[in-house]
This record gives structure tokens, C-alpha cells and sequence, in this order.
């Protein structure tokens, strides 16, 4: 007969060590670490896209722009995500290896993360006083959905469609992002 191994929970001290010298990227859920699957080009190019707009707008202004290498702790379940994008406004959140302020998260869905950005990082992102936009962006298909709250924290949610857009202002940082913006030199044509 087999022996039965105790399994522990990992700490975020061991989490932050662990990723400093790993040679892929974790995730940090429920005191379980999860390796993150590499991304397609599309993927890339949707991620980079939104990068883009975020850091054009951020420059001169106190907020940051960030793209997937920089982790999200989320302090409540002392979680570690990596969002695609990210607007960070809170000149506080200084830490050099995470963030936990943003006002804006984007998160670019394959078939292999769709369910867990649209669930699990749904649920967890929500709860952050600070985030006022959730970004999803198929990298499959022409669709984007974007969840924001409103001065009485209330949230909303709306699918864009070729004629609409995404207008984000975080502490004096105004963008504006389109179906074209998301999409410029994917393959993928807005008809």
C-alpha cells in the first residue's frame, strides 16, 4: 500500500521566492500554485494592442501602465494574478513585484483561460475597491465585454459592437478603446 503525502498550502512568501527564479510564470490560488500556459500570437498581439493605448495614455500622468509580467495580489485570499493589462493609479502600490490597486484589468480569453477570466478572476477582481474595469477580449473571435462600476459602486456590463467604445478614466488618465484598437493587425476583420 501507498503512503498518503500531507499536502500544504504554499504562503505568499514562498509563492514570491518560488517565481523570482522560475523559469515560467505561476499563479497563486488557494494556496495552490498554477503554471500559466504560453499564448498564441493573436493572444499576443491583443494583449500588446491594449498595452499600447493604456502606456500612450499614462505618459506625463502619475498612473502606471503594466502589462502580463507584472502580478496582481489580490490581499483579500492572497491570490497572485497576471492580468494581460492593467492601469495602476495609486501612487501607494509601489510594491516591485505586484500590484494591488488597479483601476483597470484586461484579460485576453483563449480556450484554455476563458472560463477561469470570465469566473474565477470575475469574482475576485470585483471585490477590489480600487478596479473600475474589467476588459475581456477574444482572442478566437471578434467580442469584448467590459464590466464597470459607477460612483454608487454599481456594477454594468456591456458587449461591444463595431460602433461602440470603451471610454476609461482613472484619476485624470482618460483612453478610449474600440473594437479596432483590440483587434489592429490580429487577422481578424470588424465587418
Amino acid at each position: 500500500m501507498s503512503q498518503a503525502h500531507v499536502h500544504s498550502p504554499v504562503d505568499e512568501a514562498d509563492y514570491l521566492r518560488f517565481e523570482e527564479t522560475a523559469s515560467s510564470k505561476h499563479e497563486l490560488v488557494g494556496g495552490e500554485i498554477y503554471t500559466m500556459a504560453g499564448a498564441s500570437e493573436r493572444h499576443n498581439r491583443i494583449a500588446g494592442n491594449i498595452f499600447f493605448h493604456l502606456r500612450t495614455a499614462t505618459r506625463g500622468k502619475p498612473c502606471r501602465a503594466f502589462m502580463a509580467d507584472m502580478k496582481l495580489r489580490i490581499a483579500a485570499s492572497a491570490t497572485y494574478y497576471y492580468p494581460d493589462a492593467m492601469l495602476v493609479c495609486d501612487a501607494a502600490d509601489d510594491h516591485p513585484l505586484y500590484k494591488q490597486s488597479p483601476c483597470f484589468i484586461a484579460e485576453v480569453l483563449s480556450p484554455a483561460t476563458a472560463s477561469v477570466d470570465v469566473r474565477e478572476k470575475w469574482a475576485a477582481y470585483r471585490g477590489m475597491a480600487s478596479l473600475r474595469y474589467y476588459l475581456l477580449v477574444d482572442s478566437e473571435r471578434l467580442w469584448a465585454k467590459v464590466f464597470f462600476r459607477d460612483a454608487n459602486d454599481v456594477w454594468y456590463e456591456q458587449e461591444l459592437s463595431a460602433d461602440d467604445q470603451v471610454d476609461v478614466s482613472c484619476a485624470g488618465t482618460r483612453l478610449t478603446l474600440t473594437l479596432d484598437d483590440l483587434y489592429e493587425d490580429t487577422g481578424l476583420l470588424i465587418v
